[in-house]
């Protein structure tokens, strides 16, 4: 039996019910050959690092209602405890998610392009709950006339809904309607991600040694080849058999005919994936444990400091501005309420840093106090003393009375 018809005979019939997943597959399969999809994407610990950075940095910072009122002649920033919307963002959005795991998920959706969360309302219109969609169960579409309203997929069917049912929160967008899709965007850096991990692992699987020709005298009977064949995959192929010597009679020869890891660059090209990823996220490869360069204690603060400023700051500017829109009403904005992520905690230095920060704003060093101690305190935490503790001490060169 020749080598093409053992070939031929070996191979299994194709599983009809593989051959139409394929198909369906079709349109995100990459160049590299591997699928693109939500379940593969996510199996990507760089994707997967990537949306736990952005949306774990949006969901730990305190996100609160704000209310800019004139007290006494002076321009003031109170919470808003008094209004429906503090509670249902700061503390728990429905009676089964926390602020945390509402803005985190949502983030993580937005990050992929859209993010969705139904509003639902008492019968005075009031909003009292807050729940997220499955992106891929929303439809958005805008009519001639420019308006929108909303298709949700169901078990039971498509209904429709109003613009003003739905928060939306969207990525990058072209359209201005909905985002875009970063998963088909980035197909081909996650398919050469994903098809470089599975070659390293199947080269670890069938042994470090490479494959190859094993070439004998004569033919061999088909008793004989199968009896080659499963000598050569018990003790030569896998990675328990790595640089076991190979014993050879009969003038047989082995020729390696396949490129060993090394050749092939697997860890390089890895390397160089990690950083394409993290440049379709918007995200510092050093945020997700990822540095090619070696980095001081200076050049890390800063990077992370760059992480606050560039990648999360935008986000958070998103989310406030869309929670604005799509959460309060025109005359609700106009009284001076407004969402702020309060993200100071985490531009904090170390506490060498901070102290002398404090003591500036107390007024140390000559320059006047811009900070009462009870600010400073209520900036740490710590409860408020009242007395002169919430008074401005007075200029170094100022008149005493």
């Amino acid at each position: 039996m020749g080598f093409l018809s053992r070939g031929l005979v070996e191979r299994k019939a194709a599983d009809p019910l593989e051959v139409w997943a394929e198909i369906a597959r079709a349109g995100r399969m990459s160049k590299a050959g591997a699928t693109v999809n939500l379940e593969t994407a996510f199996k990507v610990s760089v994707v997967f690092a990537c949306l736990k950075v952005l949306s774990q940095g949006c969901a730990q910072v305190p996100f609160k209602l704000f209310q800019a009122a004139e007290v006494n002649g002076l321009e003031k920033i109170l919470p808003a405890r008094d209004h429906r919307l503090y509670d249902l963002m700061s503390v728990a959005p429905n009676d089964w998610t926390t602020s945390f795991e509402f803005r985190e998920t949502m983030v993580i959706h937005a990050a992929l392009g859209n993010a969705y969360a139904f509003k639902v309302r008492n019968t005075r219109g009031e909003l009292v709950e807050l729940i997220l969609l499955d992106p891929g169960k929303v439809e958005k579409v805008q009519a001639d006339d420019w308006s929108i309203k909303w298709k949700l997929n169901g078990t039971t069917g498509t209904i429709e809904f109003p613009a003003d049912a739905i928060w939306h929160v969207r990525g990058p967008s072209w359209n201005g309607i909905v985002g875009m899709d970063v998963l088909t965007h980035a197909k081909e850096a996650l398919g050469l991600t994903i098809a470089t991990e599975e070659s390293h692992a199947t080269t670890h699987a069938k042994g470090v040694q490479t494959s190859g020709v094993y070439s004998v005298d004569g033919n061999l009977s088909p008793v004989q080849y199968a009896q080659l064949k499963k000598w050569l995959m018990d003790e030569h192929v896998g990675a328990k058999n790595v640089g076991v010597p190979m014993i050879l009679d009969r003038g047989a020869k082995w020729f390696s005919q396949q490129m060993t890891g090394r050749d092939a660059q697997h860890l390089e090209t890895r390397k160089f994936q990690i950083e394409e990823i993290c440049r379709f996220f918007g995200v510092m490869p050093i945020m997700i444990g990822y540095s090619d360069k070696a980095t001081t204690y200076a050049s890390a603060e800063q990077m992370f400091l760059a992480h606050v400023v560039h990648c999360l700051s935008p986000w958070f500017a998103r989310i406030e501005q869309s929670a604005d829109l799509h959460l309060l009403s025109r005359k609700e904005r106009e009284r001076g309420l407004y969402f702020k992520f309060i993200a100071a905690g985490l531009l904090r230095g170390a506490s060498k840093d901070r102290a002398e920060y404090l003591s500036r704003a107390l007024g140390a060093g000559g320059s006047p106090a811009w900070m009462t101690q009870d600010e400073a305190r209520a900036l740490e935490e710590l409860n408020p003393m009242g007395g002169d503790a919430s008074q401005l001490p007075p200029a170094p060169n100022a008149p005493q009375p």
